[in-house]
C-alpha cells in the first residue's frame, strides 16, 4: 500500500502535489467531542508557510486551510476530518527546464525509476510543500494531547557549524518564534542568521538541526517491541523531507560512554518514580518513563542551489543545470513546526493506543 498515511489509531493521510491545484489531507481516529481552536491551527500553519521568515523562499502562499468534514461548530464529530490547502502562487514555468533533467540531491531520478513518470514541477509530491498537511494534522493532535497536559516545543539548535550551547531548561522556549531563525538564544541566532545569509549570497545552501522536547508525557506510552515510542518518533522525523538523522536522549554519544556513566538513576518524586538524569531521553524499553522526551533531527543542506550544477538528462547525456527558482537557503527555520507536528501525531496516536492496553 502506498505510504501516504501515518499513524495507527490517530491517522493522517495526505494528498496533492507542490504545483497542483491543492494539497490536503484526512485525519481519521480523532475522538468526537474535541473542541478545536481553528485559529490556532491556522496560526501553526502560518509558522511553516513560504514567506514566514525572511531567511526562506520568496514563494508566497496564503496557506489558508479549509475544513471540509468531521467538524461541527468547531467540535470534532468522530468522523474523518477532511481539509484542503489551495496552491495560489505556483509558478510551474520555473521548472520547464527540468522536464528531461535530473537534479542532483533530489528525488527526480528515484521517483521516475520507481513510477515511470514524475511531476517535474517543483518535485511534485516529493516537495516539502506536502509538509503543510502534516502541520494541520499535527495541530489537531496537539489540541488533543493538551487535554492530557502534554506540550511540544521545537527550536533550531544548529545551523552549519554553529551550535546552540545552552541547555533547553535554561531558555525561554516561547522566544523561539520571535527569532527569524527560530533559535531561542539571541547571540546564537545572530550567528546562525549570518551563516544562512552568507550561503544565500554565494548561491549555496546550509543544513542544520532542530531539537524538540515533549513535556508532560505520562508513563506508559509506546509498545515494547516493533512500535517502540522512540522508533515511531524516528520514523516520523525521518519521513520529513531533507532529514538525514535522528537521535534521542544521549543519541550517538552513548556509543562512547560506559554503562556506569549512561544509566539514569531512579529517584522518588511526589507522584511517580523519576530519574536523576535523562540520558535515555524520556523513553526506556520503547516506553515513556514520564521524563521530558528530548530528541534531535538533522537536516541536510537544500539540494537546489542558485548556481550551476552538472547533471545528466534522460538520455544519459551530461547537462549543466542553471540555478534558478524560489528556494530556501536553509530549511531548518521552517522545519520547526513540521517537527513539532510529527511529534504531536506520534504522541496522540500512542496516547489513544495506551487507553486499550490495560483494564
Amino acid at each position: 500500500m502506498p505510504g501516504n498515511s501515518f499513524g495507527s489509531l490517530f491517522r493522517l493521510t495526505t494528498f496533492g502535489e507542490s504545483h497542483g491545484v491543492a494539497i490536503g489531507g484526512v485525519v481519521d481516529g480523532c475522538p468526537a467531542g474535541l473542541k478545536l481552536d481553528l485559529n490556532t491551527i491556522q496560526h501553526e500553519l502560518d509558522r511553516r508557510k513560504p514567506g514566514s521568515t525572511p531567511l526562506g523562499t520568496s514563494r508566497k502562499e496564503a496557506d489558508t486551510v479549509e475544513f471540509l468534514s468531521g467538524i461541527l461548530e468547531n467540535t470534532t464529530l468522530g468522523t474523518p476530518i477532511g481539509f484542503l490547502i489551495r496552491n495560489s502562487d505556483a509558478q510551474s514555468g520555473d521548472y520547464d527546464h527540468l522536464k528531461d533533467t535530473f537534479r542532483p540531491g533530489h528525488a527526480d531520478l528515484t521517483w521516475e525509476q520507481k513510477f515511470g513518470i514524475r511531476d517535474h514541477r517543483g518535485g511534485g509530491r516529493a516537495s516539502a510543500r506536502e509538509t503543510a498537511c502534516r502541520v494541520v494534522g499535527g495541530a489537531i493532535a496537539r489540541q488533543l494531547i493538551a487535554h492530557s497536559g502534554i506540550a511540544v516545543h521545537g527550536w533550531v539548535s544548529q545551523v552549519g557549524a554553529e551550535h546552540l550551547q545552552r541547555v533547553y531548561t535554561e531558555m525561554d522556549l516561547a522566544s523561539v518564534w520571535s527569532s527569524d531563525v527560530r533559535c531561542p538564544d539571541a547571540a546564537t541566532a545572530l550567528r546562525m542568521t549570518q551563516l544562512i545569509e552568507d550561503a544565500r549570497s554565494t548561491g549555496d545552501t546550509v543544513g542544520g538541526c532542530v531539537t524538540c522536547v515533549v513535556k508532560g508525557t505520562p508513563t506508559g506510552l509506546g509498545e515494547p517491541v516493533f512500535d517502540k515510542l522512540h522508533a515511531d518518533l524516528g520514523k516520523a522525523m525521518l519521513s520529513v523531507n531533507a532529514v538525514k538523522g535522528f537521535q534521542i536522549g544521549s543519541g550517538f554519544a552513548a556509543a562512547g560512554m560506559r554503562g556506569s556513566e549512561h544509566n539514569d538513576a531512579y529517584v522518588a518524586r511526589t507522584a511517580r518514580v523519576g530519574t536523576l538524569t535523562n540520558r535515555s531521553g524520556g523513553v526506556q524499553g520503547g516506553i515513556s518513563n514520564g521524563e521530558d522526551i528530548i530528541f534531535d533531527v538533522a537536516f541536510k543542506p537544500v539540494s537546489t542551489l542558485m548556481r550551476d550544477q552538472s547533471s545528466i538528462d534522460r538520455e544519459g547525456k551530461p547537462v549543466i543545470l542553471e540555478g534558478k527558482g524560489r528556494h530556501d537557503p536553509c530549511v531548518v527555520p521552517r522545519a520547526v513546526p513540521v517537527v513539532e507536528a510529527m511529534a504531536c501525531l506520534v504522541i496522540a496516536d500512542h496516547l489513544l493506543r495506551q487507553r486499550s492496553s490495560r483494564m
